[in-house]
């Protein structure tokens, strides 16, 4: 779950703003928006150094009354940088600055857990007989051929003539040669 900066509207009075001075992180975060009374509109901006890593989905929120709104502040790139978030309510009224430091995330090597099961040999299921080591017959694969087979040798007999015959012969050729492939797979 993403680091949060929660940020207290209108909790003291109208238009109040509540928030920590500074904020760290080493990731995206998710600012929250509470408001404790009237319906505020509440923008937020990043400055220079921070929209180099980061960016706001969106600057400017309307946050209804006794509600919550949260706002996804995405890292894009890794690295450190150090700025300012401007969090301003009804158009400037109140204004606070929060530092924001955002840290190179630090990368820690976890052990990899191996379970049991997985240094045992798994049964192999790749369509071999088990007794004989060669692959099945593939039924209806040599049924459609037989079938198409059949229609080619019928044509050439009701056409007749020599290429007729040579076109069965070539269909007879194509089912021999696919039925091979798929038999020795």
């Amino acid at each position: 779950m993403p680091d949060t900066l929660p940020v207290h509207v209108n909790r003291a009075s109208l238009h109040s703003l509540e928030v920590a001075d500074r904020f760290e992180t080493d990731d995206s975060f998710e600012i929250l928006l509470v408001n404790h009374g009237e319906p505020t509109h509440v923008h937020l901006h990043l400055d220079d150094a921070l929209s180099e890593l980061a960016s706001i989905e969106a600057p400017n929120h309307h946050v209804e009354r006794e509600s919550e709104r949260r706002v996804r502040v995405t890292v894009h790139s890794h690295g450190s940088t150090f700025g300012k978030l401007k969090i301003a309510t009804s158009y400037g009224a109140e204004t606070r600055y929060v530092d924001v430091d955002i840290d190179e995330p630090i990368e820690t090597e976890e052990p990899v857990q191996v379970d049991e099961s997985l240094s045992k040999p798994q049964p192999r299921s790749d369509g071999r007989d088990d007794t004989t080591g060669v692959n099945a017959v593939p039924w209806p694969l040599l049924a459609l051929g037989l079938v198409a087979v059949a229609l080619a040798l019928a044509v050439a007999a009701w056409v007749g003539g020599t290429a007729a015959w040579l076109g069965a012969f070539v269909v007879l050729a194509a089912v021999a040669v696919a039925t091979a492939l798929a038999v020795g797979e």
